[in-house]
């Protein structure tokens, strides 16, 4: 089987990708905005380094062309100059599944997140259901997979931890009173190559997320405690965050905004859980944690 990869150079692309090499005979399609993302991807035969545009449907088309399947990972958190959640994560969704329909992909699988809703207030959250809704109406069969914080080496999440479990006394948006289910990227890695095997029709979403529910601060005194450090955690007001990112974006758009800080406090809550239909052993928090945090 041939997989095509958007977002190839992130953390999870990387990841997977890597994953397919060690678990699998299949190749891959690397998809990336520049060839100076090249370098991340492991060097080997059966990976094929890609410069990809999502307003270029033609061009996107050939890139995907003999793939059988397509994982669409890339997309944005925290808006940039010249990069909207519309743009990101919705323009450019729109423009891959138009792609993989003429390349004649057999199956998308789709990342999105924990918390997508049409009706949120939350611009990411609604950029994300937004996109979920083009997936699944597409004519390419679809999995939708919704995640909550991702952990594993190199990570954005797990560089947090590791940082605020470095220090004794680490301060967090409210206090870190907000309940997380952390998922291990490998775990993910190994729902999309299931997913991507198993060419279901129609279109199925899942909410994949870790076994374990943590408040923050409890998942920074675990990881300090395996440091040998024990922590006094402090609160930082959610509010005033807030308002401080409000005005650090009149005069630069983009970054740590309102909208991003709502997402990382928000409570990940899941009516099911995803990993049984996904063929996924769950990783226990402590031994995901032990992945990043002893090495």
């Amino acid at each position: 089987m041939k997989i095509a990869i958007t977002g190839a150079n992130s953390r999870v692309g990387q990841t997977f990708i890597q994953h397919i090499l060690t678990h699998s005979e299949d190749t891959v399609i690397a998809g990336a905005r520049s060839e100076s993302a090249f370098k991340s991807f492991p060097d080997s035969d059966r990976v094929q380094p890609c410069v990809i545009s999502y307003s270029d449907v033609e061009g996107l088309a050939k890139t995907l062309a003999g793939a059988d399947c397509l994982v669409h990972l890339a997309g944005i958190l925290m808006e940039g100059k010249g990069s909207t959640y519309k743009s990101a994560n919705v323009d450019a969704t729109a423009a891959v599944l138009a792609a993989a329909e003429k390349a004649g992909v057999q199956h998308v699988v789709f990342i999105s997140v924990v918390g997508a809703s049409v009706d949120s207030e939350n611009a990411y959250f609604k950029s994300k259901a937004d996109a979920e809704k083009l997936v699944a109406a597409s004519a390419v069969s679809s999995t939708i997979i919704r995640t909550p914080i991702l952990l594993g080496p190199g990570a954005a999440g797990a560089e947090a931890i590791k940082w605020a479990s470095s220090n004794l006394k680490p301060k967090l948006l409210g206090g870190g009173r907000y309940t997380m289910r952390p998922l291990d990227i490998d775990d993910l890695c190994v729902a999309v190559l299931n997913a991507c095997n198993a060419k279901r029709s129609g279109s199925e979403i899942h909410e994949l997320v870790g076994p374990t529910p943590a408040q923050y601060c409890e998942i920074i005194t675990m990881a300090a405690a395996m440091r040998g450090n024990t922590v006094s955690i402090g609160s930082f007001p959610i509010g005033v965050a807030k308002f401080a990112a409000t005005v650090r974006g009149i005069f630069k758009p983009g970054g740590m905004s309102p909208t991003v800080i709502d997402v990382i406090t928000m409570d990940e809550v899941v009516a099911h859980n995803g990993d049984q239909a996904l063929g996924v052993t769950l990783t226990p928090l402590q031994k995901t944690l032990e992945k990043f945090i002893t090495k």
